[in-house]
């Protein structure tokens, strides 16, 4: 009895001394909307998928961002910057405006009036008494040509001039203490915006045969614009405070709420047009209307800008937040969780001596 008594605390105390030599592997466990992995984990993405709780629903980030951006375009700032596109774009349109108005309806009206299927719509209106559409035709046709000019050329000086400064204003008001990883360049960001206006462009020029389809003339062209605003603005957003690594992830993530952001800028860019449909009498003051035009795209750009800045930022602090010692932050899902100052090639070396 004493004999297996001794044999039984021996096997015990071996088994204590195995347990201690060989510890279990760690489990890493991942909480929020992460996907189901079917392989191994590596060490290294458990910096992705450490123990974390999920953000908040995105609506409610969305509204919080939206209603932020929407008091801060009353900052004397933003009007003040709002200013500048518009002196731009607003005055080149109007010196344009001013010395080619005329010349460039009287070249309108003169190709019109050559096209032989256009003659006879022509002689059909005068027919019915509808003739004076007929002196409206090229006046339209150059408000046409122009506004979406106007729009992208607005657009891309609100990338260049009025985002980085209303970023730098939402960062030094809200997020004083976002570190900035700087991860892109001005060159960088000004390639990427010709690029994706390029592409849009190319879009919108394809769908023109889908704007004669009453419902699709209301939802394709917004939709490129929103995609337009989105993929630009996500950039310039991101490219001082975010690293490369975390602009890719955070916008892979959040891509389709920042794609509905998009499409309301995008709806909310087509308000400025209403303009030109109040009244024929319009056109008459086309060059002024224009300018106008400008002023009101300048500053749906801006509650745009604004409306991105509050939310990534937002987005990028949480997932900074384990960085930063806050622990009523958690990380962003899909975030790397990179310390400030080291690679993430450091930081995967770090997980594996883990």
């Amino acid at each position: 009895m004493r004999g297996c008594s001794m044999h039984l605390a021996r096997a015990a105390a071996g088994r204590i001394r195995y347990q201690l030599a060989h510890p279990p592997p760690r489990r890493v466990q991942a909480t929020g909307p992460i996907h189901w992995w079917p392989f191994v984990m590596a060490p290294e993405l458990s910096s992705i998928l450490s123990p974390r709780r999920p953000l908040p629903p995105a609506a409610g980030r969305l509204l919080d961002a939206f209603w932020r951006a929407a008091a801060y375009c009353l900052h004397p700032k933003v009007i003040a910057l709002s200013l500048a596109p518009l002196a731009i774009i607003g005055g080149l349109a109007a010196a344009l405006g001013y010395f080619f108005w005329e010349p460039a309806v009287a070249s309108v009206r003169t190709s019109l009036d050559e096209w032989t299927l256009l003659g006879s719509l022509f002689s059909w209106l005068d027919g019915v008494g509808a003739g004076g559409f007929r002196s409206v035709v090229a006046p339209l046709v150059i408000v046409a040509l122009a506004v979406p000019a106007c729009v992208v050329a607005t657009l891309f000086v609100v990338t260049l001039l009025m985002t980085p400064a209303i970023v730098s204003l939402v960062a030094s008001r809200r997020f004083p203490q976002l570190e900035r990883q700087r991860g892109g360049g001005v060159w960088q960001s000004l390639a990427w915006s010709i690029g994706c206006t390029l592409a849009a462009l190319a879009a919108l020029v394809a769908s023109i045969p889908l704007w004669f389809v009453p419902p699709l003339v209301l939802i394709v062209p917004p939709l490129i614009w929103g995609w337009l605003t989105y993929r630009v603005l996500a950039f310039d957003v991101l490219a001082v405070h975010a690293s490369a690594e975390e602009r890719r992830a955070l916008v892979r993530d959040e891509r389709w709420p920042l794609f509905g952001m998009g499409v309301i800028a995008g709806y909310l860019g087509a308000a400025p047009s209403l303009l030109w449909a109040l009244s024929a009498l319009t056109l008459v003051f086309a060059p002024l209307l224009i300018v106008v035009s400008i002023w009101l795209y300048t500053l749906v750009f801006a509650f745009s800008s604004l409306w991105f800045s509050h939310y990534l930022l937002a987005s990028l602090e949480w997932g900074r937040a384990p960085q930063a010692g806050d622990a009523g932050h958690p990380p962003h899902p899909l975030l790397p969780a990179v310390v400030p100052g080291a690679s993430p090639t450091a930081a995967s070396t770090q997980g594996l001596a883990a």
